[in-house]
């Protein structure tokens, strides 16, 4: 039993654990070390999928020993059993949908995840971007052609501008069938409708016995906001969105200065003194 056993710590993954030049400090790796040795449970809350996140794992050999909240909260697998525990998947109209947003706004392209393929619509300079950094390898196929169920989409475009206009089109058409956020200005996810990383956070927690007021949650991004909402003390970083960084309770340094390294020294002053 340490200081930090029934202590949740979650954190986003892209731009708050791995910094900007993709990779994971030594600082953050050793405070993450400590944490976990005093009892800590230390879960990663990503808008990565499973076939992407898969391949972070053994690439860094992640640190996590709780369940990992994957594609924005529509998914949660434990890599310690090989198990998913849960899944949300977009309803059956999902593909005549997203095909009547892409008829409406015919600059923007998507991937959508299914399984262990990413397929691929109307690809653009940042669907390119996207797949290179995860590693992934997308198909183009029509969208009827798309196998189906999917974990979510992500709507893609150089101008932010026109996403907005996209969100704005999904949120009033459809209001009660989807959660739509963004991960970047370029990218727009689309998951079935409460499924978002805060619900997630709040099912591991259920599942490993955590009490409310034990839950902590760190993270950059507008998807972040949910998880922020249902933590104890809520952390961004400094390079968040400025909607995030007011969010939160605690502004950290950047993800290039070891954000998660400060949190959890946070922590270790906040349990020595109770």
């Amino acid at each position: 039993m340490g200081k930090f056993s029934g202590v949740l710590l979650a954190t986003d993954y892209d731009d708050t654990l791995y910094s900007s030049d993709c990779t994971i400090s030594q600082e953050n790796r050793q405070a993450i070390a400590r944490f976990v040795a005093e009892g800590g449970l230390f879960c990663i809350s990503t808008g990565r999928s499973y076939i992407n996140f898969a391949i972070q794992m053994e690439r860094e050999r992640l640190p996590v020993n709780t369940p990992v909240i994957l594609s924005n909260g529509a998914s949660i697998y434990d890599f310690a059993t090989e198990e998913s525990l849960w899944l949300k998947y977009l309803p059956a109209q999902a593909p005549v949908h997203l095909a009547q947003v892409c008829a409406a706004f015919p600059q923007v392209g998507f991937e959508a995840y299914h399984q262990d393929e990413v397929y691929i619509f109307r690809p653009n300079e940042v669907t390119q971007r996207h797949l290179t950094r995860c590693h992934l390898t997308g198909r183009p196929k029509a969208i009827e052609e798309m196998p189906v169920p999917w974990i979510k989409v992500i709507l893609q475009h150089p101008d932010t501008a026109v996403l907005h206009q996209a969100r704005t089109y999904l949120q009033t058409q459809w209001p009660e069938t989807y959660d739509v956020t963004f991960s970047n200005p370029y990218l727009l996810e689309v998951t079935a409708r409460g499924a978002n990383k805060g619900l997630s956070v709040l099912w591991v927690a259920r599942h490993l016995g955590v009490r409310p007021e034990d839950i902590y949650c760190v993270g950059n991004g507008l998807n972040d906001i949910p998880m922020l909402a249902v933590s104890a003390l809520s952390f961004a970083p400094a390079n968040s969105y400025p909607e995030v960084r007011a969010a939160a309770d605690v502004v950290l340094p950047s993800c290039d200065e070891s954000c998660v390294a400060r949190l959890i020294e946070h922590l270790e002053v906040r349990y020595d003194n109770r």
